[in-house]
């Protein structure tokens, strides 16, 4: 996992996201996570009134000494020990000690600082009974970016994440044990120094704030919103890639027809062929480019391989956007009654299923842009292109992008093996068998970065491939112009162009984007392009339009 730089999207003065506990959306999380927006917290007397009404009844119960689970009760496998009224706050700072156990390397931060602004937001909810003071100083380490330094292991999304959240909760309250925090400079310094940053002191706890702070989903579901993020990135790029490849491949343009795909009318088997129209600027009123009958299934499929995992993904984001907005603390506290409900909110499937189902999509986007590099660089099925996409009439001993797909080989089957299910593998005995049921929705949430990170890098190799052959192709229809851009739609020449940037070349020239007179190596051509999709760079903006057809499936 790769602790990416977010300066690309703070050249502008950050505006500022106002949390009032209303539903935040993928694009909110975004922009407070990489670093584009500072936060504020409303000043609605509403909001604070229904803190204020829980955080009340909290004291009551300990007042009255009635039994409220990890209030005046122990934790977990031992909620039947009776905790009292004096100690209900040392009991919070007692939990954040012996959930100090993170370890592991340190996840992205940008994953640290999805969770703190989600974390705050379901707290103004006002059901979970902790002092506005708390929303406050997770606010003030987000607009001082200051993040704690949380490690990938610890959590098996049952009673939430609570290992993780409670790096988070150790860090704003300076309770319990110490912990280190990264700066905006990526400087690491200790928990004291951080709170002298941000203006702030050590607190006690309040009983129930503890529990209140770490019980809970938040991590797992913030890794999965930039996850998720990301992927809709890769889709796009998959789509780009895929049509730049089926012009070089002089495909047929009939499987993208809108009359075959009423015929079969799943939403996603439908923008997919309606995607690839638009990327190929298809006018069916012109004869087909191809002399051959009918394409390969990679090509002539493609919707129908497409649409399922647009479907899936789909169903991913309406589970992430619906738990991110979720109250997932336990208990609950419904102050129209005076009630307490002791549940279950806390467990983490529906975000390791739908991560589960994530990291299977990435794996099928991979092999399904791996066959079609395969089509590409063999001359029994590419239609005149040179064999591994070598310049005509270049040296015999130019193997050209052989070492390529060899790498982009060793890569896809890692993204297919991620793909393989984590949640049923849940270990049934956790914590005195009292977690004998987990989501695993963190270990889910951590294998999906680790597969996004390897499609980023995948993606940057079906790219390469992408331009090189396209610029074959031209020069097939014309002698000697290796300019692309002339079999391209005008919606895919920004991708083409992004390509070429990454190495600081204009296209148009007379040789292809790769050939021995033009690179001796393509290690900086791929870590450019990687760079500039895992920083969401220009390659980003480039395939802004099919992610944002996506985006907009979700309101149909």
């Amino acid at each position: 996992m790769t602790n990416h730089s977010y300066h690309n999207l703070t050249l502008c003065e950050p505006a500022t996201l106002c949390l009032c506990g209303d539903p935040l959306d993928i694009e909110d999380i975004q922009s407070v996570a990489y670093g584009a927006k500072k936060v504020s917290i409303t000043d609605s007397g509403e909001v604070r009134t229904r803190m204020k009404l829980a955080e009340d009844a909290v004291s009551r119960a300990v007042d009255e000494g009635q039994k409220i689970y990890g209030i005046t009760t122990g934790f977990g496998g031992m909620a039947d020990l009776p905790v009292s009224s004096a100690d209900a706050g040392i009991s919070q700072q007692n939990l954040l000690e012996f959930l100090s156990c993170s370890t592991g390397k340190p996840i992205p931060k940008e994953h640290v600082r999805a969770t703190m602004l989600l974390r705050a937001n379901m707290l103004l909810r006002g059901a979970s009974g902790v002092r506005m003071e708390i929303v406050e100083r997770l606010v003030a380490f987000l607009n001082e970016d200051l993040t704690p330094v949380v490690g990938e292991l610890g959590s098996i999304g049952a009673s939430g994440d609570l290992v993780p959240l409670a790096v988070i909760a150790r860090a704003i309250t300076g309770q319990a044990a110490p912990c280190q925090i990264t700066t905006g400079s990526d400087r690491e310094i200790s928990r004291d120094e951080a709170l002298q940053v941000a203006g702030l002191k050590p607190i006690e706890l309040q009983p129930k704030e503890g529990l209140a702070i770490v019980n809970g989903t938040t991590f797992s579901t913030a890794i999965a919103a930039n996850n998720l993020h990301s992927a809709k990135n890769i889709l796009g790029i998959s789509f780009a890639a895929h049509a730049m490849m089926a012009k070089a491949l002089l495909a047929h343009e009939d499987p993208f027809a809108s009359f075959v795909h009423r015929c079969k009318p799943h939403r996603g088997q439908i923008w997919s062929a309606e995607m690839m129209r638009d990327l190929l600027d298809v006018d069916y009123t012109r004869p087909s480019s191809g002399n051959h009958l009918q394409d390969r299934y990679s090509i002539r499929c493609l919707p129908q391989y497409m649409g399922p995992i647009v479907d899936g993904m789909l169903r991913v984001e309406e589970t992430i956007e619906t738990e991110m907005n979720s109250i997932t603390d336990n208990p609950l506290i419904d102050t129209g009654c005076d009630r307490f409900y002791q549940s279950g909110n806390f467990l983490g499937q529906y975000i390791g299923m739908a991560m589960d189902d994530l990291r299977k999509y990435l794996g099928l986007i991979a092999k399904h842009l791996d066959v079609q590099i395969a089509l590409l660089v063999s001359p029994e099925f590419n239609h005149g292109l040179p064999a591994s996409l070598t310049q005509q009439g270049s040296s015999p001993i130019d193997m050209n992008l052989k070492g390529l797909q060899i790498l982009g080989n060793s890569i896809m089957p890692m993204i297919t093996h991620l793909g393989k299910p984590l949640v049923d593998d849940f270990p049934t005995h956790a914590e005195q068998y009292n977690q004998n049921i987990n989501g695993l929705s963190w270990g889910a949430a951590n294998l999906a970065s680790q597969s996004v990170d390897l499609s980023n890098r995948y993606a940057a190799v079906s790219l390469i491939f992408a331009v090189q052959a396209v610029d074959l192709r031209s020069s097939l229809i014309e002698d000697g112009n290796f300019d692309g851009r002339t079999v391209l739609s005008s919606m895919l020449e920004p991708v083409y162009n992004a390509v070429y940037d990454a190495i600081d070349r204009k296209p148009g020239a007379k040789a292809p984007l790769i050939s021995n007179e033009t690179s001796n190596s393509l290690e900086p051509l791929i870590t450019s392009l990687y760079d500039s999709i895992s920083e969401q760079g220009e390659l980003i903006s480039a395939v802004s339009p099919v992610v944002d057809s996506f985006n907009d499936l979700n309101l149909v």
